[in-house]
């Protein structure tokens, strides 16, 4: 039964954001030419999720990395799939513990709750519509990933498309290709996404697991200077984001990692790799900044910045509006009522659902946190993910979310996925 109803959740989902996305094309109607590629990439996406399941899994990771503007082609992709998933039976809640399942139910539920008097009605559903596609998605991704084949898939094109997009992103500030400011439009690197911000978080998962892969190899058949590689062309694409967020992001996921093995058998060689694995990294990023010539914007970019002051003041309005509203003010009202961006996960939740709503994703993020580092303890991997990896690139987007509304963010959701599947395997490998 409780399946049963949330697959039920998951087609009213899917129905209200395609709802709120026809009244928004309805209201701003796209060009041709948009209309056109929206229909491409959506017929594709059934064709291929018909005929090639695997392969439109595959297509969906590695277009994670582009996200720019929403619903991104990554999302029509993942819909698509979800819903052939449903229809033929591939979609299973049973393959999962009961507690992601009820601690998602139950931010969802507190969502519905604060939509009872919100201001802004379409940016409710909008917001709404996204939170619960998001969190489908994550249980969906968690309940596929039951065997190496599947976590080696999704590894390597999430891989493949954070290093593309960072080596892109890099590359175009300081040669002038064609297209180049697609990649650096406030001169930072920023990929295919909408701010820098995000751009440099979702690398970081990719450069934890390169790492753990560099020092264990389960998962992908390239030579190791080819991984040393790609981890460092994800550490650069991370220091050129210029987010001082994504910067602790990365040195509290490298220093959980560095933890982790320190406890492992062979401690003190594995622990002793990491650490020179870092050091080479920051040896190559200071050569690389010296070259470009980038110090003075580092060092500009690592002081407090004039815009600070309103990301700590969305902190004091988050418990305005809580205190006012105890079951919050709606889906992303939260620019509505404190005229400012909410700068903060956590805030936002606390201004749209209220004390509980709060509590109900504060206790997820947590529960997450306690899978994951039991996973990590137990050497319990992701079916060939490393478990430390996990645990180090979820400590970095917890830290992550004080600073950036990371809610929607789907390398999120993704994290939490590989981590609840590794946490409903039965057994674990050691050193995992």
């Amino acid at each position: 039964m409780p399946e049963t109803l949330w697959l039920l959740a998951g087609a009213v989902g899917i129905g209200t954001f395609a709802a709120a996305l026809a009244y928004l094309l309805y209201r701003h109607p796209p060009s041709l030419v948009i209309i056109a590629g929206f229909a491409f990439v959506l017929l594709g996406s059934l064709a291929l999720a018909i005929f090639a399941y695997d392969a439109a899994v595959a297509v969906g990771v590695l277009l994670l990395a582009a996200v720019r503007f929403q619903p991104a082609p990554t999302d029509v992709v993942f819909a698509v799939l979800m819903v052939v998933a449903l229809v033929t039976g591939r979609f299973s809640l049973r393959r999962l513990t009961a507690g992601p399942v009820l601690l998602a139910g139950g931010f969802l539920a507190f969502n519905l709750v604060s939509m009872i008097d919100v201001l802004d009605g379409l940016r409710a559903v909008q917001f709404l519509g996204i939170t619960i596609y998001v969190l489908i998605f994550a249980l969906w991704l968690a309940s596929t990933v039951t065997e190496l084949s599947v976590a080696r898939r999704i590894a390597r094109w999430y891989v493949v498309g954070a290093v593309i997009s960072a080596l892109l992103s890099a590359l175009a500030l300081v040669v002038p290709f064609p297209g180049h400011n697609l990649f650096t439009r406030i001169g930072r690197a920023e990929g295919l996404f909408k701010d820098p911000n995000v751009f440099g978080p979702f690398l970081v998962p990719a450069a934890l697991i390169m790492l753990e892969e560099i020092l264990m190899p389960r998962l992908f058949s390239w030579r190791r200077s080819t991984k040393v590689l790609a981890f460092l062309i994800l550490t650069i694409g991370v220091l050129f984001s210029y987010s001082r967020a994504a910067w602790l992001n990365l040195a509290a996921g490298l220093a959980v990692m560095v933890v982790v093995f320190s406890f492992r058998r062979g401690a003190g060689r594995q622990a002793a790799r990491t650490v020179a694995l870092v050091l080479v990294a920051c040896v190559a990023l200071g050569a690389v900044v010296s070259f470009t010539g980038s110090l003075s914007f580092l060092e500009q970019r690592a002081k407090v910045q004039s815009y600070d002051t309103g990301r700590f003041g969305a902190q004091s309005e988050s418990i305005k509006w809580a205190t006012r509203y105890p079951f919050g003010i709606g889906p992303g009202q939260f620019e509505s009522y404190a005229h400012i961006a909410a700068h903060s996960m956590y805030a936002r939740a606390l201004a749209e659902e209220g004390v509980p709503g709060f509590l109900s994703l504060l206790i997820l993020m947590l529960a997450t946190l306690y899978w994951a580092g039991r996973n990590a303890i137990l050497g319990r991997h992701t079916y060939g993910i490393g478990s430390a990896a996990l645990l180090g690139a979820w400590v970095g987007a917890l830290l992550n979310g004080f600073f950036v509304d990371t809610l929607h963010w789907r390398h999120l959701w993704l994290l939490a996925a590989l981590i609840w599947a590794g946490s409903a395997r039965r057994s674990g490998s050691p050193a995992g």
